[in-house]
């Protein structure tokens, strides 16, 4: 189960840093902090607002921090990882849909939702986003699974060793 857990774990760190690639990657790239800074505020910038009032980049920060609090709650062994790990689900799930739906140049230019669904994809009977969706479900129903204690039953007189 630990291994299962530490696999689990790692799959997660994974995604949330595929996820955050276009924020993180001006940093590593080389330049000079404040070059890579602009950088990095002007891809955040890119998304434009969701809903007429919220940054597409607070959902895209949000989705990122609670599956990095996730993984590290999943590592540690506490079942509770599942409620971080579904409540980014819902966030990454409400940005996808949002900026599928916008259509504009701000929704092509967000970065990871572009990237989760190829153009060459046309010949799916399903829509990759709900691929990409029902695949992130199915590794929070891992995170479940891998997050349950097995807790022994003890009867009485019996020491804990």
């Amino acid at each position: 189960m630990k291994l299962l857990r530490f696999i689990v774990a790692l799959a997660v760190v994974g995604y949330a840093g595929w996820l955050a690639w276009p924020f993180i990657s001006p940093f590593l790239e080389g330049a000079g902090p404040d070059v890579a800074a602009s950088r990095m505020g002007a891809e955040a910038q890119s998304g434009g607002e969701l809903f007429g009032f919220l940054p597409a980049w607070t959902l895209w920060a949000g989705a990122v921090g609670l599956y990095l609090v996730a993984a590290l709650m999943l590592g540690a062994g506490n079942p509770k990882a599942a409620v971080a790990y579904f409540l980014g689900f819902i966030a990454d799930a409400v940005l996808r849909l949002a900026m599928q739906q916008g259509g504009g140049d701000a929704a092509r230019s967000a970065g990871p939702t572009t990237m989760a669904a190829p153009e060459g994809m046309g010949g799916l009977p399903v829509d990759p986003l709900w691929l990409v969706l029902g695949g992130l479900f199915l590794l929070g129903v891992l995170v479940v699974v891998a997050g349950r204690r097995i807790r022994r039953k003890r009867e009485a007189g019996q020491l804990n060793f």
